[in-house]
């Protein structure tokens, strides 16, 4: 699992060369993440759909549990959060997100958020929040 991580690390620091320091004007983007589950390719783009990279994903080629983005959601986050400093100071105008996208072109999960004052690790800011919100109408209501 470390070299896919440390494949996948490889893809991000490309990925983030593309946005380079000397830029006045930091672009307006997200960083999508689409992996095609058959062929275990990962791309890298920005949300104007330009590739900023790619890369094969030796273990997930041929892969096609159900489950499969699910899986591998830990380890996209794992690579970010390994390197989050770096994730952190792209130069790209805040907020910004790393976003898993299906074979589909479709969003899977935000997979982590930066923000000036925010860092969001999961596509849920306040987990738990709507029960604590039912149980407590539920209380009010009884009364």
């Amino acid at each position: 699992m470390s070299g896919t991580i440390q494949q996948l690390q490889r893809a991000l620091r490309k990925a983030a060369s593309k946005f380079p320091l000397e830029t006045e004007n930091f672009p307006m983007t997200d960083i999508i993440l689409q992996v095609k589950q058959e062929g275990g390719e990962l791309l890298i783009f920005d949300d104007n759909e330009e590739e900023l990279t790619r890369c094969v994903v030796e273990e997930w080629i041929g892969d096609t549990s159900e489950d499969f983005y699910e899986r591998i959601q830990p380890v996209l986050k794992e690579a970010i959060l390994d390197i989050k400093e770096e994730m952190d100071s792209l130069n790209v105008l805040k907020p910004y997100s790393f976003v898993l996208f299906d074979d589909d072109n479709s969003a899977v999960a935000n997979l982590y958020l930066v923000d000036d004052d925010l860092i969001q690790l999961d596509g849920e800011l306040l987990p738990g929040l709507d029960e604590d919100l039912e149980g407590f109408w539920e209380a009010l209501s009884k009364e």
